[in-house]
């Protein structure tokens, strides 16, 4: 599954990339180029189309990256084990000294 949704990143970049391309930032681009009077979609519409469906692919691109990182094969516990916390013995826990043990100070002599 997660492999199908890095495709589906991919794809859906490709297709950001692609629109954004074609699309000016003074309303050319693509639109200027079907500035025809007998055009069924004018220049105007075309321009509202790649503005949405800039947003609708992005908005697809962040879910799927979303959903990517829930779907992200992970490693089993065991083999998150460090070298370091393989190696470490906790079989006999460290206690602290009793207070008869620890030898009493002298008085200093002068």
């Amino acid at each position: 599954m997660y492999y199908f949704i890095s495709a589906l990143i991919i794809v859906v970049a490709i297709l950001v990339v692609l629109i954004v391309l074609v699309q000016n930032s003074k309303g050319g681009g693509l639109a200027a180029n079907f500035a025809g009077n007998t055009q069924v979609m004018g220049v105007r519409k075309t321009a509202d189309f790649l503005e949405k469906a800039t947003w609708v692919l992005i908005g697809v691109f962040f879910v799927l990256n979303i959903l990517a990182v829930y779907t992200m094969p992970r490693p089993e516990q065991e083999q998150n084990k460090s070298e370091l916390e393989e190696n470490i013995n906790v079989e006999t826990p460290v206690t602290a000294p009793a207070p008869e043990d620890i030898p009493a100070e002298e008085p200093e002599q002068e």
